[in-house]
């Protein structure tokens, strides 16, 4: 009876570790769409497919885990680490870097095609051809609204919202600003923009490499870590032993949900704070 209790507790907890996980990693969708399309689809993709053969080798990875040492708390630990290192172990992705660089691209291409006599909006539409990747579809989506007469600075407000970066808005601000007065002075603005969108790419690179430091640090102790105790798993069985019984297994429980804690707590902690914006769309 305290087998199954114990069994129990551990894939409530390890379905709680695996919930928050899986959390911090998806964002919300901006759209609600049906929940069962949505799954379906994902499970349909090459990547949902793989996902699905990991999970089984996982928990039959679990159940041989404890049949071996006799710890039912190893059926929901195995795959909570399979699950989980790899995600909390990897690095982030800088979507502010990525930003910046298409920022960076399509101001100095705006800041070209100015002095050759064009005006905002028809510099707008031809830099939109040539739209850097991260902004493609945001600027397509901008040139339709400006062609279905919405106002320059109705537009670029739109586009604002959809970007939500404090770095987008002084873009948007200053091309807004520029065509306002007509194009004067918006060449010298770009420019001086792209060379300030330059110095905080810098300042970001850097802070990134920094960040980088003590990432591979722990992602190295944690290999270390856990080849270790699979070790001792397969040749040193006596070793969880006193994990066996009632009280032993909620230890390890609670060992692991914290060490998976502190790794999402340094996760956490190495993602870019938001920062203020200054476009805000009228209520």
């Amino acid at each position: 009876m305290s087998t199954a209790l114990a069994a129990l507790c551990g894939l409530l907890i390890g379905g709680g570790v695996l919930l928050i996980v899986a959390g911090f990693r998806f964002a919300p969708a901006e759209e609600a769409r049906p929940r069962a399309s949505r799954l379906t689809a994902a499970w349909q993709t090459p990547a949902g497919k793989r996902r699905v053969a990991q999970l089984g080798l996982a928990v039959a990875g679990g159940f041989a885990a404890a049949t071996w040492t006799g710890l039912p708390m190893l059926i929901v630990i195995v795959p909570a680490a399979v699950f989980g290192l790899p995600v909390l172990l990897s690095t982030p992705v800088n979507r502010d870097a990525e930003l910046l660089e298409a920022l960076d691209r399509w101001v100095r291409n705006l800041a070209a095609l100015l002095p050759t006599g064009r005006s905002i909006t028809d510099a707008i539409r031809v830099s939109a051809r040539k739209a850097p990747d991260p902004l493609g579809p945001e600027l397509r989506l901008l040139v339709a609204r400006l062609d279905d007469r919405w106002t320059i600075e109705q537009a670029l407000t739109a586009m604002a919202d959809v970007l939500n970066s404090a770095d987008a808005d002084a873009v948007l601000a200053a091309l807004m600003l520029a065509a306002e007065r007509g194009g004067t002075g918006a060449t010298a603005t770009l420019n001086a923009l792209a060379d300030t969108i330059q110095d905080r790419l810098r300042a970001l690179r850097e802070i990134e490499t920094e960040r980088a430091k003590p990432r591979i640090v722990v992602r190295q102790v944690t290999i270390f870590t856990v080849a270790a105790l699979g070790l001792a798993l397969v040749f040193g069985g006596s070793f969880f032993a006193p994990f066996a019984s009632l009280p032993g297994q909620a230890l390890l429980t609670g060992l692991v949900v914290a060490y998976l804690g502190s790794l999402l707590f340094l996760r956490r902690m190495a993602l870019p704070r938001p920062r203020q914006r200054i476009l805000r769309r009228a209520a």
